[in-house]
């Protein structure tokens, strides 16, 4: 919940926070790994915006976090390892200082299920079938629905494209096996699978405070479905279409509260038009090596989230 600011410095002659107490951390995790971070491009900008940038595990529970001004949930890309933790530490974190995104949100988005009260809202998603757990009588009623027997497969919280699965009919009975193993006990979704992923890739535009910032697109490596980098796609910057921009800020104007920062990613179909596949407000990375002027962007998303209590409040 939001706090008084009795941190803040006096404003400057130019209008902007003094920059002797301003500091803000970036929550991570603890190993890295193979994972491809560049929140570190970012921290220049912010450095001549006014903020000291510290980056910081987030298992760190004995960490004093009203040492900064701003805590901001960057690559915990370990997090559903640990959701009870996790939020744990979110809630301190809320209680000391202040937290991007909002608490509020960052709770309603750690289970894909938020998917559905952006449809329930007017927004596109790919259609989907959620299960508590998955059965046979589950999937027979996924290739009804949808018409397909190509079906995708994935955990309700997760991240990283870990435990997504693609089934098709043709294959063996071994990966249907698999898939009825995994989750007998572990709500899952069920979508079609769309030969758009493969055939003009994924989207994802990216906003600082509903602010169009920049937008890449994601094509999975051969033999692979998924498009996270660390499984081989090829990232690149692109102009999405007015139809990607216009599905993207629909499902930001029904955020139950603003977002500092957002990733939205979308597919576009044939006949289909754009479909949302995911709203990211927890860690989404933000790929600001593909765009010189992201971080400037985000900097100042950051002064002006920073300078209006009413953005930050809501947790």
């Amino acid at each position: 919940a939001y706090r008084p600011l009795a941190r803040r410095a006096p404003l400057t002659e130019t209008g902007g926070w003094s920059v002797s107490e301003r500091r803000c951390a970036f929550l991570t995790l603890e190993e890295r790994g193979d994972f491809v971070i560049d929140d570190e491009v970012a921290i220049p900008a912010l450095e001549a915006a006014g903020w000291r940038v510290d980056t910081v595990p987030w298992r760190q529970t004995s960490r004093p976090w009203s040492e900064f001004d701003v805590v901001v949930v960057r690559s915990t890309w370990d997090y559903w390892d640990d959701v009870p933790g996790f939020l744990r530490i979110l809630e301190r974190i809320d209680a000391e200082t202040r937290l991007a995104n909002p608490l509020n949100l960052l709770r309603w988005n750690l289970a894909k299920t938020y998917l559905r009260d952006l449809q329930a809202a007017g927004v596109t998603i790919v259609p989907t079938l959620w299960r508590d757990r998955l059965d046979a009588g589950g999937l027979a009623e996924a290739v009804d629905r949808f018409g397909t027997q190509d079906l995708v497969l994935k955990p309700q919280v997760g991240g990283n494209g870990q435990g997504v699965m693609r089934l098709r009919k043709a294959e063996c009975s071994a990966t249907f096996a698999e898939a009825m193993e995994r989750y007998r006990a572990t709500p899952c979704m069920i979508q079609p699978f769309r030969e758009a992923i493969l055939e003009a890739g994924e989207w994802s535009l990216f906003a600082f405070r509903n602010q169009h910032s920049h937008a890449i697109l994601k094509r999975p490596a051969r033999g692979e479905f998924r498009s996270q980098e660390e499984r081989g796609a090829i990232i690149e910057a692109a102009d999405p279409s007015d139809g990607l921009r216009a599905a993207a800020f629909r499902a930001l104007e029904v955020l139950p509260s603003p977002a500092l920062y957002a990733r939205i990613d979308l597919i576009e179909s044939a006949g289909v038009g754009a479909e949302l596949v995911e709203l990211e407000l927890i860690e989404p990375s933000l790929y600001f090596r593909t765009d010189s002027g992201a971080p400037g962007r985000f900097a100042r998303a950051l002064n002006e989230w920073y300078a209006s209590p009413a953005d930050s409040e809501l947790g």
